[in-house]
């Protein structure tokens, strides 16, 4: 017998605390305070919901979502340039694919080509 298995575990926001509370470690867009559940999926289909125990910062631009004891406001990530530095602190949009600058209104990279 021969018994096929596709399952996980991920993490979905459930429900936005605080908009703007920072930026992204990761992309360096800005980041809401959320709270989240932890879901499990059997075959893709969500089968059991619980809450997550803190809450965590999410980022809509790149949808990294990271707990909240590993974010300090105005951390800038360091493979970010002095160049990059002034515009991350400026609050300006990056790629999360090739890090170059972007317009806010912007779906996908004019650089790269990757969707934002």
């Amino acid at each position: 017998m021969f018994f096929f298995f596709v399952g996980g575990v991920n993490q979905e926001v459930r429900q936005v605390l605080q908009s703007g509370v920072g930026r992204c470690l990761n992309c360096g867009s800005q980041a809401s305070l959320v709270s989240y559940d932890n879901v499990l999926k059997l075959f893709f289909i969500p089968v059991w919901r619980w809450p997550g125990k803190d809450s965590a910062i999410y980022c809509d631009n790149c949808g990294f979502l990271m707990p909240k004891g590993l974010f300090r406001e105005g951390r800038v990530p360091p493979s970010l340039t002095p160049e990059q530095n002034r515009d991350f602190i400026a609050g300006e949009l990056r790629c999360w694919s090739c890090s170059r600058l972007l317009e806010r209104e912007f779906n996908f990279c004019p650089f790269c080509g990757s969707a934002q």
